[in-house]
């Protein structure tokens, strides 16, 4: 008996020290004081920023939006949820989304400079394309040095086929929203 009381003495010391030898978490898990962060200057580099004016110039009648993660255009079809899939788009943005007034998207805009001619880019570029062309989301590259003109924008997005180009509130998205397109 008094073996066993020894035991159990030694087992409480050796669980008492290893509690106290354990780092101790940070207040609210290091919000006890500010993060080494900052805003980043401009959201968009100055090539995009061109693009940027362009696009909103060339499609008055959509919506464009920047640096949108992948994860938030594109979602898994019913039952068919994979992580592996999910591990490779998940960090991935795309540059611009054209969209409708009600938020449905026309396409996928990417604006490529030298950085994409690296073998780490070109992967990811890889997996984004996989990822929309699967989603049937359709994506327009331009080159930095390429950059289009208004025009060549609004013929690109024209030549999608998703509605004609001055007349985004189409029957469909009218039918999914339960209302009648004001004419």
């Amino acid at each position: 008996m008094a073996t066993e009381v020894l035991w159990l003495t030694a087992i409480a010391v050796v669980v008492a020290a290893a509690a106290l030898a354990r780092p101790r978490r940070r207040a609210v898990h290091g919000r006890d004081r500010p993060w080494p962060l900052e805003p980043t200057p401009t959201l968009l580099s100055e090539p995009e920023q061109v693009l940027y004016r362009r696009l909103v110039e060339a499609l008055p009648e959509y919506r464009v939006l920047t640096q949108v993660q992948l994860a938030r255009v594109l979602r898994f079809k019913r039952g068919q949820r994979d992580r592996a899939v999910w591990n490779r788009i998940s960090q991935l943005s795309l540059d611009f989304l054209i969209a409708r007034p009600d938020t449905s998207i026309i396409a996928a805009v990417e604006l490529d400079d030298s950085s994409h001619l690296r073998a780490d880019r070109q992967d990811a570029d890889a997996r984004k394309q996989h990822a929309l062309e699967s989603a049937g989301v359709p994506l327009i590259r331009w080159q930095v040095g390429k950059m289009p003109d208004v025009v060549s924008i609004k013929s690109a997005v024209a030549g999608l086929g998703g509605g004609r180009l001055e007349d985004p509130y189409t029957e469909m998205t009218a039918r999914k929203a339960g209302t009648v397109p004001v004419r």
